[in-house]
């Protein structure tokens, strides 16, 4: 008898359909998945027959889903809805117990799955790692390992990267050097910011040993959503150099920044790049510019291949000018 009942289970749970989200498109079409996250103007369906899908919030008609769902109609509230439930053109109904509520999807700004602690955090980040070992004629070992990731939560970004780099050949070090920044926005509207950032910089090797730098100042961001991310800041800094022979500088300098990374192809490819330029006030060098530009292949969820080109100069010191170029090919993981 218990037999016969399990089977009789096992057959209605195989005979029964997955439940999963529902979106219905302004031209009639009507897509089936789960829906992972809708910010930048862009809603993220996963599918089983397409993978992630980026629809457009302007051609949605309207949605269901029976997620518990974070939605945010402004930068720094939201509620979390038990489930989302179809309604007229334009419009979807928050369902919350005896109070479903109807708004209009055009004055929702985000819908993401409710973290435990801080509901609206959003976190992503990526490490980077290449190494390469030879043992020939001439022994060389290279070592660079980097990080970068950010949060968001309301109108507030947190911002932290950093990089360690190590060369040797024949047990004799060629380059040994490391950096870390911290930043902050704070978002004055959608797309504007306010940026304060602290970096440090640390070689053994160059005759530039130290740099400091605070650096404060407006940015824009031309979006941020599933398909890639685009920011460009100016910033008014404070730069200490400290050379290896024991001399020092301090300056100010005003620079300009910039941020862009681009999924490609399904989000199986990554392009990226992020650098700063930047012109000291007094005399103490002509500028300065400090670059990356790479790819990223993924190879599951979370780990990928890349190939990254850095570049840093110093041009017109007084104290001895930097020109480094590197490249890199390794593997890494994002989140």
């Amino acid at each position: 008898m218990l037999s016969r009942t399990l089977l009789c289970v096992a057959i209605a749970s195989a005979s029964t359909p997955l439940l999963a989200d529902t979106v219905w498109l302004k031209n009639g079409d009507k897509m089936t998945g789960t829906i992972k996250v809708f910010d930048g103007g862009k809603l993220l369906l996963n599918t089983k027959y397409a993978g992630d899908v980026p629809l457009d919030w302007k051609e949605i008609k309207t949605l269901e889903s029976d997620q518990h769902l974070l939605v945010k109609q402004d930068a720094t509230t939201g509620e979390i809805s038990k489930s989302l439930q179809p309604a007229e053109d334009g419009k979807v109904t928050l369902a919350n117990g005896d109070a479903p509520k109807t708004v209009e999807l055009a004055s929702i700004q985000q819908i993401m799955k409710p973290k435990p602690v801080v509901t609206d955090l959003v976190w992503k980040g990526n490490i980077d790692a290449a190494l390469d070992f030879q043992r020939a004629e001439n022994d060389t070992d290279d070592y660079n390992i980097a990080f970068k990731t950010s949060a968001t939560h309301g109108q507030w970004r947190h911002n932290a990267k950093g990089e360690y780099n190590r060369e040797s050949q024949d047990s004799l070090t060629t380059t040994n050097n490391w950096d870390a920044e911290y930043s902050v926005d704070r978002f004055l509207t959608e797309k504007w910011f306010w940026d304060g950032r602290i970096t440090y910089k640390r070689d053994t090797i160059e005759d530039l040993a130290r740099q400091r730098t605070v650096g404060t100042g407006p940015g824009y961001q031309f979006w941020d959503d599933e398909l890639g991310a685009f920011k460009v800041g100016a910033l008014l800094n404070r730069t200490d150099f400290e050379y290896s022979n024991g001399e020092k500088d301090n300056f100010y300098s005003v620079s300009g920044t910039w941020d862009y990374n681009r999924y490609l192809i399904g989000k199986k490819v990554e392009f990226f790049t992020n650098g700063e330029v930047g012109k000291p006030i007094s005399g103490v060098a002509d500028y300065s510019l400090e670059t990356e530009v790479g790819l990223r292949y993924k190879v599951t969820e979370w780990a990928s291949l890349n190939l990254k080109a850095e570049k840093d100069i110093i041009s017109g010191s007084d104290n001895g000018d930097l020109d480094k170029t590197r490249y890199t090919a390794g593997f890494g993981v994002a989140w």
